[in-house]
């Protein structure tokens, strides 16, 4: 029997399949529709005036007819034209009463004449946000939050859309300027640090919103723009990771399951939007890597920032953080100072009432100092704080991980400001290399190695190592002095520039002439010559015998014949062809120059020209790390000793000098000193074992392994091992039971199979 039908239910019925016509052939039904929006339009008129008696059946059929109106709306432009301001009205009247399903619905239809472009995206936002910081229903925000976010995400979509962004920026900035102690700013901090995290903003207005923020006088707001400056980055490139890394479309698996499987239309469309898939990602894979700068260097005024922000929440006694909060700030102050390079000199003396070991959280603390250190900070500042480190961290009586948090904290403020440290007290900490404790060996022995690069004339003679001292006799290193800066050159280069000329000597040498023609060609230095030196000429007079040549000086009858063209110009004699008498004049030039040491120093002192006549590639700045480490003191150290200072300089250049500090670093030696429990050896010595385990593995068990990862059946052979013994056991009675020429039959059965390539003859 059947069931009847509602009248609700019939009118779903045939809402649904009036839709579907009118989306056919919309003409043809234009009669339909206007009296579905007559009855539309008394519906909202009977809702506008009792919003509260409405019955439940009333709101069910004036929900259905928005949504049946929302979706063929594109079809009838002039007929609902109005539509979208009635919804907008009702919602900014009644969203407080408005029943949930029937305000979700009003929202959605509007988003759904925004994707069909009936209303444009800052019609959307103009409604949607205002109600978004207005509203006390939870449920509301949580829907207007993501559709906010949903509708600049797909107007970013195809092309930055440059118009839209710097409206709405500047209705989150005017909502964070105009009222500092409201919590309303809130929805602009988290706006703004899901499209900074999601690389859809990220210019500096963004980043003046978020500075703002972290001005404002609400907690809740302050510490919303602190955290973006502080994780905001790191948040930014965990969600490319993470998009990057997806799991990858095995294109071989869906051909195969194709292949193997019916062909329905459901299986050709999952193929078809695989293959777009990878297609769109292989396009992604050859765009150009966007270049997103740091948060902290689209500041505008980063030193009037970091003054206010520590004058407003951290000097201020009527500040209303508590200590954690204040320490996030802190943190922020100090990456400001420390990566500008900036000068808040009452910064220092405000970290001196937290620098003792009893002070909760006083690594942070610590490594906030650190991160506050620079060159251009005056030594006289920072020399008390190293005092006071060393006083309170740094004796006998401390705890082996005090002490070698201490050592670490002043090593990370003297790698950043070597002044900060005098003669005696580094003498006096470099001794504490030969205590018991590994953690706070390790600590003093950072330090010293610290000071025997950058200033071994502080150390006592036995204390700076053969490589310093080596240094110090040759000039190499010098006494550093305050807000000196190193010279903006290529350490190195003229090693490389060396190391070029020996090649195309050799290149020379090898070379085959193959005629009479060739030989004078490839004997002066031909075409080959000038394409490896890019056109450049290098003037190499008999008065200067450095490796690295300069601009050569010419006169204008020369510069004129140069410019008629290559056949005027003279050819030069290479390096290698030199008569007798030339020979003999080298070597007397070899014995004037042992005997002139100052010509050396001088041939030393010239700048190479290699940079400013040619693009170094990838390869030359390998090759020039190469033979800046066989150059150095190093390579006259024990094979042992240069490795591990090879590695301790690679370390040195892998971190990058944006990465924060963290008090992790600062506690990193002092886990050397802490004795482990025997469940926590236990637990290192099972991982370790596990480890080992893995390695032990077989590779037919590994690759069995990775087949199931991937999904992949196993063979058939696998699968009769794991059969259940009972189901095997008839069929092996059976073999017991054949008789010889059965047995005989079979054998030959299989070998005709495999003649064949199988049962499905599968031998090509």
């Amino acid at each position: 029997m059947k069931r009847k039908l509602g009248a609700l239910e019939k009118v779903d019925a045939d809402l649904s399949s009036l839709q579907y016509k009118i989306r056919r052939d919309p003409t043809s039904y234009k009669e339909d529709f206007d009296s579905r929006y007559t009855q539309y339009e008394s519906q909202r008129e009977l809702f506008l005036q009792a919003p509260a008696s409405t019955t439940d059946a009333g709101i069910i059929s004036f929900r259905d007819l928005i949504d049946f109106i929302s979706h063929v709306a594109d079809c009838y432009p002039t007929l609902t034209a109005r539509f979208p301001e009635d919804l907008i009205h009702v919602l900014n009247l009644h969203h407080e009463h408005l029943e949930p399903e029937l305000r979700e619905k009003i929202v959605g239809s509007l988003v759904l004449l925004r994707r069909k472009e009936v209303i444009d995206s800052s019609r959307l936002l103009q409604t949607l946000f205002p109600l978004l910081i207005s509203t006390h229903s939870k449920s509301l925000r949580t829907l207007l939050y993501k559709k906010c976010l949903s509708d600049l995400r797909t107007s970013n979509s195809k092309s930055t859309n440059h118009r839209l962004n710097r409206t709405f920026q500047t209705v989150l900035y005017n909502l964070l300027t105009s009222d500092k102690v409201s919590s309303k700013g809130i929805w602009a901090v988290k706006i703004t640090r899901e499209l900074w995290k999601r690389q859809i903003w990220t210019d500096s207005k963004a980043v003046e919103i978020m500075k703002e923020a972290s001005l404002a006088d609400n907690e809740k707001i302050i510490l919303g723009g602190v955290r973006f400056f502080l994780g905001g980055d790191k948040e930014r490139e965990e969600q490319e990771d993470e998009s990057s890394g997806e799991d990858a479309i095995d294109m071989g698996k869906i051909k195969h399951q194709m292949g193997i499987s019916k062909k329905t239309k459901k299986k050709v469309r999952q193929m078809e939007n695989a293959v777009a898939t990878v297609k769109k990602k292989k396009r992604k894979k050859k765009q150009p890597h966007p270049l997103n700068f740091s948060a902290f260097h689209l500041l505008h005024d980063p030193q009037g920032f970091a003054e206010t922000l520590f004058s407003k929440h951290l000097q201020n006694s009527r500040s209303k953080l508590n200590l954690e909060q204040k320490l996030q700030v802190l943190q922020l102050v100090s990456r400001l100072v420390g990566l500008h390079k900036l000068t808040v000199m009452s910064l220092y003396s405000y970290f001196i009432k937290y620098l003792t070991p009893r002070q909760p959280s006083v690594t942070s603390f610590l490594a906030s100092l650190a991160q506050a250190t620079h060159n251009l900070v005056p030594p006289d500042v920072l020399e008390p704080l190293v005092q006071k480190i060393a006083n309170e961290f740094v004796s006998e009586a401390a705890a082996a991980e005090v002490a070698s948090a201490g050592l670490n904290a002043i090593r990370e403020i003297c790698v950043r400001q070597p002044l900060a440290m005098n003669d005696t007290l580094l003498q006096d900490l470099v001794l504490y290399r030969k205590s018991k404790d590994k953690g706070v060996v390790m600590a003093a022995k950072g330090l010293l190695g610290l000071y025997r690069d950058v200033g071994p004339d502080m150390l006592k003679k036995r204390d700076r190592g053969k490589e310093a001292a080596m240094g110090l006799r040759s000039g190499i290193r010098k006494e550093q002095r305050f807000g000196e800066e190193a010279v903006g050159e290529i350490e190195g280069l003229e090693l490389l520039e060396k190391w070029k000329d020996e090649g195309k000597e050799k290149k020379l040498l090898t070379q085959e002439p193959r005629a009479e023609g060739d030989l004078v060609e490839a004997e002066f230095g031909g075409d080959d010559e000038e394409e490896d030196d890019d056109g450049w000429e290098v003037d190499e007079d008999s008065d200067s015998d450095s490796d690295s040549g300069g601009w050569q000086d010419v006169s204008s009858e020369e510069e004129t014949n140069a410019l008629d063209g290559d056949d005027k110009r003279p050819l030069k004699k290479p390096r290698n062809a030199t008569t007798a008498p030339e020979a003999a004049a080298g070597q007397d030039k070899e014995e004037n120059k042992e005997n002139t040491p100052q010509m050396t120093v001088e041939a030393a002192e010239k700048i190479s020209t290699l940079a400013t006549t040619r693009i170094l590639t990838p390869a030359d700045l390998v090759k020039l790390q190469e033979l800046r480490l066989a150059a150095s003191v190093n390579n006259a150290l024990p094979a042992a000793q240069r490795k591990r200072a090879a590695a301790a300089h690679q370390a040195t250049l892998n971190r990058h000098r944006d990465d924060p500090l963290t008090a992790t670093e600062i506690e990193g030696l002092a886990s050397l000193s802490k004795k482990n429990t025997k469940d926590e050896r236990i637990a290192a010595a099972r991982e370790g074992k596990g480890e080992r385990d893995e390695v032990r593995k077989s590779t037919t068990a590994k690759r069995k392994e990775k087949k199931q990862e991937q999904g992949k059946s196993t063979t058939n052979r696998e699968k009769a091992r794991k059969k259940n013994f009972m189901m095997t056991l008839g069929k092996a009675k059976g073999k017991q039971k054949k008789s010889l020429m059965d047995r005989g039959k079979v054998l030959k059965a299989h070998k005709e199979r495999r003649k064949r390539g199988g049962k499905r003859g599968n031998q090509g």
